[in-house]
């Protein structure tokens, strides 16, 4: 390790143009002298010094190494008021309902003359009601306070600088601060990982608080910071990080970390993430990079909106209408009143005792028009009780009430995580009872996120007899073993987890003893190297369990075991196998040195690692979606089995499994030296095109694949999903099911979960023409216009479908992702959300995570 006082600022530019930068105007620590700055690209900018003394204040977002402003510190603040602000944004809120502005003005008027009572008689039931809202509003303000206060007085342990780290609350955290994480404890703020208490800088995340997910995260340090696991390790530890400015994009993040004279890439394995808790790992030691509101999850809140209800909004429609017939009441009267005065000036017609002669301007014949507008302004202030001021206290006494309900009702209490419900507002407590339409993602929502390996296609020959979930009628789950022979078979087959196969050919070694042996030794290889689980030793069995970042992956590797190829040890460059050798008839270890993953993103659809074998063999690895590995086979590929292949991903996909196809490619040494120097550039670069340029050089790679096969996986239902679709449907209620599937599975799962049912005229939005009717009713018409008149032509005949029907059958719209890019855009947005809302079933299939973020947007602005 380098000595102390070494600069660890980088000394090469960041970026192609380099430019002079002027020297820190602030005093550097004597661990960090004063060194040329690095230019900084746009959008990376923030600089950290890591263990360095006052770190949290030696840079600014304004690049470089920063010139005396701070950044924030990492106390957070959720409410929606302060003590400045409470007042005026209180009364702007109160005031935003139409009776209250009603009777501020009748407050006002009823201070003049022309008010037949006194005016506290209006005044005093205003500020009560204004009031009384107001401090409910501070009441549950004061709540997301406390919580507030909870949250940043929690405690974390930071590095002191003295070989020992202490507990320090979370909102005392700094940027460039080292902070240790135990098991099961939240993350402060935004962390780079350095090492963990796994001897390959390996933890665990769960990151529900964020974006959901059940399952665990795979996060791993760089191997150059591995080594710092123990506390005085981080005595003479000084790095500096370069990494991009806040944002709000939770699966992405680019830096790098100087140390040691070296340049290292940081990718979103090294981000820690607020919010986000450790799982699995005793303890881990992390960098703050941002804090505060820097955060990315603080970054993705939104100020707390006015939330008004659908009620309330009703309720101010009623009271327009109210105004009206007071207006209208007070208008005829004051007309005629004018009419009546002005019928004074006649001799002999006026009434004696209204003295015409000796009036006011309140009743002056020669000022009839004023006097009527006086009268108007009376009148007014007589019909007030017309309005009733009391109706929104009554609102908000309900609210407050129901609110305390919703915290006390015991059936509402969940025994597993020990909470109970909690309103953190309640201002919307009468929309529960008002949903018309349920969006609804599909795994682990209708399915259970839990995946069986169940079928494979090897060589253009299928494997697995066991039957699908979907293709059986409801409740027929539990008579799964009537087709089976025995009671016994049911109790063996489901004994592993993760694992629902069965066949003969392949079990038990016997896979050896078919004519493709070796495709298939390639394919459960694929299947034990190619992913980023980690072994875990099972305490309730012998064998070993897996930690997937996804429960498919954990099934597939799952499933190589169970097949012969039992993936036992990982290293941060090695991954070991017990491989089944058909020519000694037995398990033998097998060790493959890991020289790069490419990691699989929902724009990717594809993860793929190249290893080289203990021969000195160099192998890429793939597997992913059929639609990307298809398109990047070889011309070599024999195609009987291609054709074979595809035949059966569209049967498995049918069947409403969940398809991958595997496929490999041998490079020479030349090659991948070549290879390895772009990609590894293209991982060092900082920049705003750094994922054009990984992807750019993943695809040089990616190519001239042969393909092995495909697996599919089940995805089995959650218990009473059919039963319960069907009563939201009879009760009027519109579903939307957004799903990553192909159109096959998606449709599939609907019929089984009830989305579809028999009877429903089908419409699909597709611009493959993938599915059935759209083959029918367009035939081929419109292969020859630009997408997005394709889908304005579709949507405006299923449009004029559903005008020409009626009532008399529910439809149900099918749309791919593909068409729904178009969809969303320009005049077609309104097109197809005025087309979606007259369906009682909408299934949005082949769509992206981005995609399903947008999809609700536009819905909640419709």
């Amino acid at each position: 390790m380098r000595p102390a006082d070494a600069d660890e600022r980088p000394l090469v530019e960041l970026t192609a143009a380099p430019a002079p930068a002027p020297a820190d105007p602030a005093p550097s620590a004597s661990s960090f002298p004063s060194a040329p700055v690095a230019a900084c690209a746009p959008g990376f900018t923030r600089a950290v010094r890591c263990n360095g003394p006052g770190c949290s204040s030696s840079s600014d977002d304004g690049g470089g190494d920063g010139g005396g402003g701070a950044y924030p510190g990492n106390a957070i603040s959720t409410t929606k008021y302060t003590a400045a602000s409470f007042v005026p944004k209180s009364l702007f809120e109160q005031f935003r309902r139409a009776a209250n502005c009603f009777f501020l003005v009748v407050a006002c008027v009823s201070f003049s003359p022309l008010a037949p009572y006194r005016a506290v008689s209006v005044l005093l039931p205003l500020v009560v009601v204004v009031g009384a809202a107001m401090a409910k509003e501070a009441v549950e303000d004061w709540r997301r306070k406390q919580q507030d206060i909870e949250v940043n007085n929690r405690k974390v342990e930071v590095y002191d600088g003295t070989q020992s780290f202490h507990q320090t609350e979370w909102k005392k955290v700094q940027v460039g601060d080292i902070v240790k994480v135990k098991k099961d404890e939240f993350f402060p703020a935004d962390l780079v990982l350095l090492s963990s208490s796994c001897e390959d800088g390996i933890c665990y995340v769960e990151t529900m608080n964020l974006d959901g997910e059940t399952n665990l995260k795979r996060k791993q340090s760089l191997e150059v910071t591995v080594g710092l696991n123990e506390e005085h390790s981080f005595h003479t530890f000084k790095a500096f990080i370069q990494c991009e400015d806040p944002n709000e994009k939770l699966y992405s993040f680019l830096g790098t970390l100087h140390y040691n004279g070296q340049q290292y890439p940081l990718s979103p394995q090294q981000i820690l993430l607020r919010d986000s808790k450790l799982r699995n790992t005793n303890q881990i030691f992390g960098v703050v990079i941002f804090t505060g509101h820097d955060t990315k999850v603080m970054q993705n809140a939104m100020e707390p909106p006015s939330k008004r209800s659908s009620v309330e909004r009703r309720m101010d429609k009623i009271i327009y209408l109210l105004f009206v017939i007071l207006f209208a009441i007070a208008s005829f009267g004051s007309i005629m009143f004018g009419i009546k005065t002005r019928a004074e000036l006649s001799a002999g017609n006026y009434a004696w005792y209204l003295r015409p002669d000796n009036s006011t301007m309140y009743f002056d014949p020669n000022r009839a028009t004023l006097a009527a507008i006086c009268h108007f302004l009376t009148s007014l202030m007589l019909y007030v009780c017309l309005v009733p001021i009391s109706l929104y206290i009554s609102i908000e006494i309900v609210k407050v009430l129901q609110s305390t309900f919703i915290n006390q009702d015991q059936n509402m209490y969940c025994e597993e995580s020990d909470k109970p419900a909690r309103a953190r507002t309640s201002n919307l407590n009468e929309e529960l009872g008002q949903v018309h339409t349920i969006l609804s993602d599909k795994t682990g929502t209708l399915t259970c996120n839990s995946m069986e390996f169940l079928k494979c296609s090897i060589a253009g020959v299928a494997y697995g007899n066991r039957p699908i979930q979907v293709q059986m009628p409801y409740g027929g789950i539990e008579e799964e073993c009537v087709d089976i022979g025995h009671k016994g078979a049911v109790k063996s087959l489901r004994s592993v987890k993760g694992f629902n196969f069965t066949d003969d050919h392949l079990m038990n070694g016997q896979w050896s003893k078919e004519c493709h042996q070796d495709v298939i030794e390639m394919f459960f290889r694929v299947l034990a190297v190619c992913h980023t689980a980690i072994p875990v030793a099972d305490r309730n069995s012998v064998g070993i369990s897996y930690e997937a970042e996804s429960p498919d992956e954990g099934a597939l590797v799952t499933a190589a075991r169970e097949l012969g190829f039992e993936f036992y040890h990982r290293t941060q460059t090695t991954i070991s196998v017990h491989e089944y050798d058909p020519v000694f008839g037995r398990k033998v270890d097998r060790t493959y040195k890991l020289l790069n993953t490419l990691e699989f993103s929902s724009a990717r659809k594809r993860m793929s690692v190249i290893v080289r074998t203990e021969e000195g063999r160099l192998f890429l690895f793939c597997k992913g979606a059929d639609s990307v590995i298809l398109e990047r086979l070889s011309k070599d590929n024999r195609k009987a089995c291609l054709t074979n292949t595809k035949c059966h991903i569209d049967e498995y996909s049918e069947a409403g499994l969940r398809t991958l196809a595997l496929a490999y490619r041998e490079l020479t040494e030349d090659e991948y030296v070549v290879w390895n120097m772009e990609y590894s550039a293209a991982k060092s670069s900082v920049h705003n095109d750094h994922d054009v340029a990984v992807e750019k050089a993943s695809e040089n790679i990616e190519k001239d694949l042969v393909l092995l096969g495909a697996t599919a996986v089940e995805d089995r239902l959650q218990k009473g999903v059919p039963e319960c679709i069907h009563k939201l449907a009879q009760a009027g209620i519109k579903i939307w099911i957004l799903t990553g599937d192909k159109l096959e599975t998606a449709v599939n799962i609907g019929y089984a979960c009830n989305l579809l049912r028999k009877g429903m005229e089908e419409v699909y939005i597709t611009l493959d023409n993938s599915g059935t009717n759209a083959l029918e009713e367009h035939n081929g018409e419109g292969s020859g216009m630009a997408p997005y008149e394709q889908i304005g032509r579709k949507l405006e005949d299923a449009r004029k479908q559903i005008l020409l029907k009626g009532t008399s059958a529910p439809f149900a719209l099918i749309i791919d992702g593909n068409a729904l890019t178009h969809a969303l855009t320009g005049s077609l947005k309104s097109a197809f959300l005025d087309l979606a809302v007259d369906c009682a079933s909408v299934l949005c299939c082949r769509i992206s995570p981005k995609q399903k973020a947008l999809l609700f947007g536009r819905i909640a602005d419709y």
